[in-house]
């Protein structure tokens, strides 16, 4: 989305929608880049109901409040709203493994000296992360794994590379925990499911010592047996991201969830138009 124009189109696609003693107006745009914060990193927006006041092909602008405004990339919606519907936009957010959002809170329970249990509710502002449903491993190297994947930040500069396993529908998890006497004989792996409009199968993330790098294979189901569909060698630890993206990542989780929940209004101006 061209962010400049949409800066000299919003003054005639708002008119007639803005009080009259009201002298600027807000809007925010959701496009496929990441939302911004005042103290500068990205956050996950919310989820808004609001009026569409205007529908073209450059913009989906949706009235917030008498002066607040937010633009969406027609490009990217999943339904294109008439002037005048009532909607609930939902844009992306990075979500953990237990389909809540990755910026929810997280809650610990701490023991006191005398071992009373109480919990604590903690926020990192900034932080949503998502934690591999895989318990603290003995091998060193799958630790260095899981860290890496939860860790290291997908191709798009917003999400890590767990938010993309999640979008992509990761789940089945197992894992390869070898004893270090066994790490070339069974190595340190992480295989999981996945469904997208790229790949629906296996994936395997394995190390290999030799190579002190990891292999990536996809398999594919056929009955209870995984066939080899591709076996990518020698990618190493700041290559994960890219590679699983190419594999996986079918790029739908950009798009911006738009549903009706008022068409009346809609419906009587287009009757009026007619």
């Amino acid at each position: 989305m061209d962010r400049s124009l949409i800066k000299t189109l919003m003054p005639s696609l708002v008119a007639g929608h803005v009080p009259r003693n009201v002298r600027s107006i807000k809007y925010r745009v959701f496009d496929d880049q990441p939302q911004p914060s005042a103290l500068g990193f990205a956050f996950d927006p919310q989820p808004f109901d609001g009026k569409v006041v205007a529908a073209t092909d450059d913009a989906i602008v949706v009235k917030l409040k008498p002066s607040e405004f937010a633009v969406l990339d027609p490009n990217l919606v999943t339904a294109v709203p008439s002037e005048g519907a009532k909607v609930h936009v939902q844009p992306y957010a990075r979500h953990r493994f237990d389909g809540l959002r990755a910026d929810t809170p997280e809650v610990i329970t701490e023991k006191t000296s005398d071992g009373t249990p109480y919990t604590i509710t903690r926020h990192i502002l900034g932080s949503a992360p998502a934690k591999l449903p895989i318990p603290e491993p003995q091998c060193m190297e799958l630790g260095q794994l899981i860290e890496q994947l939860e860790e290291m930040p997908a191709p798009d500069g917003f999400r890590r590379i767990t938010h993309m396993l999640v979008d992509a529908g990761a789940r089945d998890f197992t894992w390869v925990d070898p004893k270090p006497s066994k790490i070339i004989e069974t190595p340190p792996s992480i295989s999981f499911t996945v469904s997208t409009a790229k790949f629906e199968g296996r994936v395997t993330v394995l190390y290999d010592r030799a190579g002190d790098a990891y292999v990536v294979e996809r398999h594919r189901n056929h009955g209870e047996l995984f066939e080899l569909v591709d076996r990518h060698d020698e990618v190493y630890f700041d290559m994960l991201g890219e590679v699983l993206e190419r594999l996986i990542d079918d790029g739908r989780w950009r798009l911006i969830d738009v549903s009706v929940i008022d068409a009346k209004a809609a419906r009587r101006r287009q009757a009026v138009l007619t």
